[in-house]
């Protein structure tokens, strides 16, 4: 052995013998979350300021994967391991996916939103994808998403679709009401819900009063075209040339055709276009 050679095993030697002098030293308890989610094993976990206070949102390498409301920390975890069946653990605010979150809570649809629908069905994740193209401070009922995804038959299960939704205020279940025009309920509660919808914009009572009243659409009586009353073309409609309807059937008989922004007559309705109409 040359002295090359003698000093690399005595330099080895001495690192054996550190080593062993460690004994049963642990370390930091950091360190497994961390290697956890970054080996896609577990999801990291953030809070972040909503329209309802700080919630927990927890992402991995596939995109954002839960939105919670809860009490501290330790509950959070616990919740997401009950539905998920893995662990989720704090980590730092990842700044990029922050911004994108923010900037989409505030209306931005430009931005891609990353998901992590993994879990769910085809159809389930069909519905949540259709429910994310609601614009902000409009409302749809459960049948418009039904026969929007080829299901017009599927309300009710469209709406069990939705309380199964893993990132509420991501994807706006809160847009989403009762065939009846009435509220309804939701994840975070129906007080929630409504406090969502008024902080975009959208008239409660108003809502409330037309569906007392029976009234589904507003059509124009200039350019006879139905809408849903919250659709930016309904809103637009002024008193004095704005008609109600109860039902799709209802503006068919009278000539009205459906607007092509908000679609509350797909064909699948059965809804026929009157000759000559462009």
């Amino acid at each position: 052995m040359d002295s090359a050679e003698q000093h690399d095993f005595a330099k080895a030697r001495r690192l054996v013998r550190r080593l062993s002098g460690l004994g049963e030293a642990k370390a930091p308890a950091s360190v497994l979350p961390a290697v956890l989610v970054g080996a896609g094993l577990a999801d990291g976990f953030w809070s972040l300021e909503s329209p309802l206070g700080d919630v927990f949102v927890a992402n991995n390498e596939q995109g954002i994967s839960a939105v919670m409301l809860a009490p501290d920390v330790g509950e959070f975890g616990r919740a997401f391991r009950a539905r998920f069946g893995r662990g989720a653990y704090p980590v730092a605010q990842p700044e990029a996916v922050a911004r994108i979150v923010s900037r989409h809570l505030a209306g931005d649809r430009h931005m891609q939103l990353p998901l992590d629908l993994r879990g769910l069905s085809e159809f389930q994740r069909a519905v949540l994808l259709k429910a994310l193209e609601i614009p902000r401070g409009e409302v749809r009922p459960y049948s418009w998403i039904a026969c929007e995804i080829g299901n017009p038959r599927a309300a009710r299960a469209v709406g069990s679709a939705l309380a199964r939704n893993p990132v509420p205020l991501l994807i706006p279940c809160h847009r989403v009401v009762r065939g009846d025009g009435r509220i309804g309920e939701y994840a975070f509660g129906s007080h929630a819900k409504r406090a969502l919808l008024q902080a975009e914009g959208v008239r409660i009572e108003g809502l409330e009063l037309l569906a007392k009243a029976g009234v589904r659409y507003y059509g124009s009586d200039t350019t006879r075209v139905f809408c849903y009353p919250t659709c930016r073309c309904g809103r637009r409609i002024s008193e004095q040339h704005r008609v109600a309807f109860s039902s799709s059937a209802e503006a068919n008989a009278a000539g009205y055709r459906p607007c092509r922004i908000c679609r509350p007559a797909p064909a699948s309705w059965g809804w026929k276009e009157p000759p000559g109409r462009a």
